[in-house]
């Protein structure tokens, strides 16, 4: 029995309305960091979660994975590159081995406040940034923190750099770090973070430098004595979706995505802020030794740094952190 033009033409509009009323399918995004739940990335990105879950009517789901359940933070990024991974909230100077000028944002001493870190990152230097990130398959949706980082050891209080002579301390795996660390005095070395209190409990290493709030929450007070506030790097974290995933969502969805970060990266920056002096007063209670510093001294000996990574970061990203240092 044959069918006409107009039955046709029916049937085809019949189950293109039908099609067009199916919900859309859910796309669940895996969102990993390597911090414990009771850091402000994972309370963060819960609320990022929740609100991109309810203002897209469930067309994107991040599922969170904390505490380096999806590998570390070099795991992770290399997964967002080529699209095994969705999401993840990362130190942003774990993007170094994606692009070396990524380790800009590592500069000792760059930022006399968070406030003037906000308005850099906020602005053109994050742009620049984000641009350098896109060309490695990376959306870098917004920026978080991780707060000031500070040393803590087990030999004695860190007043000078002198009192740094020798000190077997872990750092982040990047290079500059490590001429930092050494032109203090140090005899800094690389670890994943996951590992890091094991062998701070072994006394494989005597020092680590971190912001108060991973040294809480990590519960490093358990296997550290001593606290010094060198705040001897302001450090950025980044909220970042693989290319992939992020071409997989609507123009709509992303816009609600790109709200939302940075909703949750100004609560996340409140809960930083707020946190700072309630971790002082925790981390004393819990028995470490906790010592002011004057910082000029420390910023003094790590200055070269600065010039030589000028050619490694280029002319306009330094010139870019000097324009923002400089402002009021």
């Amino acid at each position: 029995m044959s069918v006409s033009k107009l039955e046709l033409s029916a049937r085809v509009a019949a189950v293109a309305l039908a099609a067009a009323a199916l919900p859309a399918r859910a796309l669940d995004v895996k969102l990993g960091h390597v911090l414990a739940v009771s850091h402000s990335w994972h309370k963060a990105a819960e609320g990022f979660a929740a609100e991109v879950k309810d203002r897209t009517a469930g067309r994107v789901n991040f599922i969170l994975f904390p505490g380096g359940q999806l590998g570390n933070e070099k795991t992770m990024v290399e997964g967002m590159q080529i699209g095994s991974q969705g999401a993840a909230v990362i130190g942003t100077g774990s993007l170094q081995p994606v692009d070396a000028r990524f380790g800009v944002v590592e500069l000792p001493y760059a930022w006399n406040s968070a406030a003037q870190a906000y308005r850099a990152y906020d602005g053109e230097l994050g742009a620049a940034l984000a641009k350098i990130a896109e060309g490695k398959n990376l959306v870098l949706l917004s920026w978080w923190e991780n707060g000031y980082r500070h040393i803590t050891n087990n030999r004695g209080p860190i007043k000078t750099p002198a009192d740094l002579k020798g000190l077997k301390t872990r750092v982040t795996p990047d290079k500059m770090r490590l001429d930092a660390f050494t032109l203090l005095g140090a005899a800094p070395a690389p670890l994943a973070f996951g590992e890091l209190y094991s062998a701070l409990q072994q006394r494989v290493f005597d020092a680590q430098e971190n912001p108060l709030s991973i040294i809480y929450t990590s519960s490093f007070f358990e296997v550290q004595k001593y606290l010094s506030l060198t705040g001897h790097v302001w450090s950025p974290a980044s909220l970042v979706v693989s290319k992939s995933t992020w071409n997989r969502i609507s123009p709509e969805d992303c816009k609600v995505l790109k709200a939302a970060a940075d909703h949750w990266r100004d609560e996340q920056r409140r809960m930083i802020a707020e946190s700072d002096k309630q971790y002082l007063a925790q981390l004393s209670d819990k028995g470490m030794q906790i010592n002011a510093v004057d910082k000029a001294p420390f910023a003094a000996a790590a200055a070269p740094v600065w010039k030589s990574y000028e050619a490694t970061f280029g002319p306009e990203l330094m010139s870019l952190v000097k324009k923002y240092r400089e402002a009021p």
